[in-house]
């Protein structure tokens, strides 16, 4: 009986004399010698039968078969039907594989004894027998049916698969000239079987001028029945899978017409490739212009591209003259196709960048939108920049050798200053200065131009350690003086002054209204007199009403001091820290005598006019610390004020001395706050001083004086003391507890800490230092919105507890430029730093997120789409109705309140879609109109949907910004770079766990 091979390999031939040999010996070279080879000579008229004979001749594994089918797909199925190995392999005549396939095919499949096939990456070969970059997908893996209804993942001859499976499926379709083995690999992945991957390029696929997959008509042709055969049932396939059964699963868009449209793509790139234009563009509409496709889109052309010129991609670059205009004509029709020119120069950027990548740009390549080019990091020349190039993508280089890569935006011509000031951005200068000793020339002017703008002699003398930072100064200077400084309307930066210019104008001539901001309360001023007390209390009643004393929460606080007052009449009362006299005028109508005291005599005369009108009261300028009180006092009354001593042991004295001053009998109130100091697991203000909670203890242990009455709420305590008349027992004192009902404003709401703290600002502040910080990024807060855009909202409710757990554990906001600042300067952060940023400017920011912010003592940065203010965020009208942004109005009034602003650009457009000319247009445009809304300077900028590209960094900074905040993801740290900072996406969608979690990550 005859040995039955493990494999059985089919090889196709029709006039294969120049290629057929290397395909059969790669057999011969292969590690597993348990295989046969049938080979089909398809109706050769050439040398094919010979060459096949001698093989057959010389190794009984060979094994020959004549056919007339005229196609490869009734070749192999002549084969196949003659195979008696277990697993089949379909090489053709003009391909190869590595020495190692079976052996490494084998072992997977023997790994994984439930698979139905083993596939491996391979390589394409072209004519000049260049090869290029290995290929290998692998979704096959994870879902092969859902592959194959869209496209032909795998190489013929890359795959080792069950002989038996594919004779039950029928084989080969001979009705298609192409794609039969995609179909066929379709109808195997249908049975829902596993598919092993090797990941190693172990196939060899020869690129030929009269290869089929050129023919691109035909192909279109044969791949939209094979895709319409895989969105739906195929009854060629006897037993599939029950997912399978009815077709692929079009969910996300990824639709039949979606896959055709991407095989329309790469023929259509191919067609550029070989000098042809045979795809309607129409037939390309179903591709997705979103962001996220763009660089896919240049993968696809760029591989259609590579087939179509015969060309492996260091190759394409140089040769852009051939396809260039056809493929930059295709992509153009892209856009009119998507009604999206934004979208297709996007792809344009894209597929240039690729080619630059990977060529070397040994002589210019000018291409539609990019010039490539080497420039001497010595010596660089003025660059013109021809008609229609936005970006320059540059080698600078040393001594033969690359030493950095430079890509950006350019507006016109790049001159010798900007050069070098580029250049400077990259290379260090002592390392443009070393070696030139030997140009004499050169290093004379060079070192002449340094010595002119140093005021040193023209001696070459480096030194080391500090003169060694001092030579690299001069050699920057010198670069820049041999450059000149003379300003050229057609270069870039005379071109980006103009579109300064147009922005200016622009900006001056908006009809938007422009009232000043509202000037912000001034706060007491911080010296070296804060010592003096009544120098700092003064200053503090510079401006009229500083604690706001008219709001409901402070008069709810009068009120039920007045509550406590003891019963009967009051002859003499005492008023300490009366400020501006609010309460003095209602506590004199309740005493038969009132003195009025405070430290400040402008606080005084204040509250004697507010009081002119009650003859009973008398004001006067007192120190209760340092001066004597008056005595025999009925009442004594001391409000918000006992926090200020300097410690326990100066209130230890001032109860003494209210004793003192008080008659037998006489009454001291005393209203003040709960402060996290005294207690931090309870609510209480965050200052840094003792609270109500130590004041009522220490007077209550104060000889001589008893606790009668206590009214509590969550935020204060306002409590009645008497002092003992001789024989006098003290009984126990009576404690209401009553809610707060007035609204707390924000002024003092900021210095809440609602629920107690788990660690205090001052105490981090002290005792933590940190490499890293979180930036948090926001968009919406609101109840209500698109479910589709729900990953973006925060509920106002799950903002307000995201915000008290930051206030709860010790984090202080930060803006952008002291995240700069502590990045320039390598200054660790201090404390618990955060920075909070919104995007877009909604108007729920200022409805929902800034009261809450406020209400915890921090604030936020908020980016704004800044020709859209007032309108609404037209981006997202795909996912439901826009949400209403703010305008500028509101802009300002928040300003003034203390929150800040950057730009999210003009028009909120993706920049990589932007030509250059326009992104500086924008980016100019949008930072003037800010810094005219909030009459502060704008230096930072929020990239729109977190797209950047290699061009912003560097644009934006000559547009005046410092500070940008790109696609990067995770905590900023000290070795950021400034203009592309990462952020942490605070998703709608989370937990507050998922949010602690986060955050606690980056203190770790």
């Amino acid at each position: 009986m005859a040995h039955d091979p493990l494999v059985s390999i089919v090889v196709p031939a029709h006039n294969a004399e120049v290629t057929l040999a290397r395909s059969l010996d790669c057999l011969l070279d292969q590690e597993i010698v348990d295989w046969e080879a049938i080979i089909v000579d398809d109706a050769s008229t050439d040398r094919t039968p010979a060459i096949i004979a001698g093989y057959v001749e010389h190794d009984a594994r060979f094994r020959m078969l004549s056919s007339c089918a005229y196609s490869a797909a009734g070749a192999r199925n002549s084969g196949m039907s003659k195979a008696r190995g277990h697993w089949l392999m379909f090489l053709d005549a003009d391909d190869w594989v590595d020495a190692s396939f079976l052996a490494k095919m084998l072992a997977a499949l023997e790994a994984a004894p439930d698979a139905v096939a083993a596939y491996c990456g391979s390589r394409r070969v072209m004519p000049d027998g260049e090869l290029t970059p290995s290929s290998i997908a692998t979704e096959v893996a994870i879902q092969p049916f859902e592959t194959f209804a869209r496209r032909c993942a795998i190489r013929t001859h890359a795959l080792l698969v069950d002989r038996k499976t594919i004779v039950e499926l029928g084989g080969f379709d001979v009705s298609l000239r192409t794609c039969e083995d995609w179909d066929l690999w379709q109808r195997l992945a249908r049975l829902g079987k596993h598919w092993v991957m090797v990941d190693e390029p172990l196939a060899f696929y020869r690129v030929s001028p009269d290869s089929l997959t050129r023919n691109s008509t035909q192909m279109l042709a044969d791949a939209e029945i094979v895709i319409a055969r895989g969105f739906s049932a195929d009854p060629r396939v006897k037993h599939p899978a029950s997912a399978h059964a009815n077709g692929a699963i079009e969910a996300n868009g990824r639709t039949a017409s979606e896959a055709l449209a991407w095989f329309a793509l790469w023929n259509a790139a191919s067609d550029c490739g070989c000098g042809s234009r045979s795809i309607n563009p129409q037939s390309l509409r179903a591709l997705p212009a979103g962001r996220k496709w763009a660089r896919e889109i240049a993968k696809v052309a760029f591989d259609g591209l590579m087939v179509g010129s015969l060309s492996v991609p260091a190759q394409l670059a140089a040769r852009w003259d051939r396809f260039g205009g056809s493929l930059t004509e295709l992509i153009i029709e892209l856009g009119k196709v998507w009604n999206n020119p934004d979208a297709a120069r996007r792809v344009q950027y894209h597929f240039e960048q690729m080619l630059l990548d990977v060529d070397d740009l040994a002589a210019p390549r000018r291409l539609a939108r990019t010039l490539g080019i080497r420039v001497d990091a010595r010596n660089p020349a003025s660059i013109e920049v021809p008609e229609g190039i936005d970006q320059i993508y540059a080698h600078l280089m040393m001594d033969g050798q690359i030493e950095a890569l430079v890509q950006f935006g350019v507006l016109g011509k790049v001159t010798k200053r900007h050069w070098i000031e580029l250049i400077l951005n990259f290379v260090p200068p002592e390392r443009l200065i070393r070696n030139l000793s030997g140009h004499k020339r050169m290093a004379s002017r060079f070192w002449k131009s340094a010595a002119r703008l140093a005021g040193r002699s023209p001696v070459y003398a480096p030194q080391k350690g500090a003169g060694a930072d001092k030579s690299n100064m001069f050699a920057a200077e010198a670069l820049l003086s041999i450059a000149g400084r003379r300003s050229d309307p057609d270069s870039h930066f005379g071109k980006l002054a103009r579109l300064a210019a147009e922005a200016r104008r622009l900006v001056g001539s908006s009809a938007e209204a422009t009232e000043p901001l509202a000037a912000p309360r001034r706060a007491p001023a911080a010296d070296g007199h804060d010592n003096d007390r009544t120098s700092y209390w003064n200053r503090y009643f510079e401006s009229e009403d500083p604690w706001n004393y008219g709001s409901p929460y402070e008069q709810e606080k009068y009120e039920r001091q007045l509550e406590i007052l003891p019963a009967g009449p009051i002859g003499r009362a005492l008023e300490l820290a009366c400020a501006e006299g609010h309460f003095t005028r209602q506590l004199a109508p309740r005493v038969g005598h009132l003195t009025a005291t405070d430290i400040s005599a402008v606080a005084v005369g204040r509250a004697r006019a507010r009081c002119s009108d009650q003859p009973n009261v008398e004001f006067g300028v007192l120190d209760f610390s340092a001066d004597t009180l008056p005595g025999e006092m009925d009442l004594i009354v001391c409000s918000e004020v006992l926090y200020y001593l300097d410690d326990l042991t100066e209130l230890r004295r001032i109860a003494k001395k209210v004793i003192e001053a008080l008659a037998p009998g006489g009454s001291f109130i005393s209203a003040h706050a709960f402060v996290l100091g005294d207690n931090v697991e309870r609510t209480g203000f965050d200052w840094n001083t003792f609270g109500a909670q130590v004041i009522s203890e220490t007077l209550a242990t104060t000889e001589g004086l008893v606790l009668e009455q206590s009214i509590q709420t969550e935020l204060y305590r306002i409590d009645r003391f008497r002092r003992l008349s001789p024989g006098d027992v003290a009984t126990e004192p009576m404690i209401d507890h009553v809610p707060i009902r007035a609204p707390v404003e924000i002024g003092v709401a900021r210095n809440i800490v609602w629920g107690g703290a788990r660690a205090l600002r001052r105490d981090v502040a002290r005792s933590e230092r940190r490499q890293r910080i979180p930036v948090l990024m926001y968009h919406s807060v609101s109840d209500e919105g698109p479910a589709a855009l729900a990953r973006f909202r925060l509920t106002p409710a799950a903002f307000a507890s995201q915000m008290a757990w930051l206030r709860a554990n010790g984090f202080h906001a930060i803006r952008s430029e002291q995240l700069e600042g502590f990045i320039a300067n390598r200054h660790p952060f201090v404390g618990r730093p955060v920075l909070i940023t919104f995007d877009d400017g909604f108007q729920n920011f200022a409805d929902h997120a800034w009261p809450t912010l406020r209400a915890n003592d921090l604030t936020a940065e908020v980016f704004l789409v800044t020709d859209l203010v007032g309108e609404s965020a037209q981006w997202d009208a795909d996912s439901g109705p826009p949400t209403q942004l703010m305008d500028a109005r509101t802009v300002r009034r928040l300003a003034a309140e203390g929150a800040f602003f950057g730009s999210h650009l003009a028009t909120h457009r993706a920049i990589d879609g932007l030509s250059s000319s326009d992104l500086a247009a924008e980016l100019l445009r949008s930072r003037m109109f800010i810094e005219r809304w909030t009459d502060r300077p704008t230096t930072a900028f929020a990239a729109p949907f977190s797209v950047t590209d290699r061009r912003l960094g560097r644009l934006a900074k000559e547009c005046g910004y410092r500070i940008g905040f790109g696609g990067r993801h995770g905590p900023a740290d000290l070795d950021c770079d400034p203009i592309d900072l990462p952020r942490i996406e605070i998703r709608g969608d989370r937990s507050l766990d998922y949010f602690v979690a986060r955050v606690e990550a980056v203190l770790e």
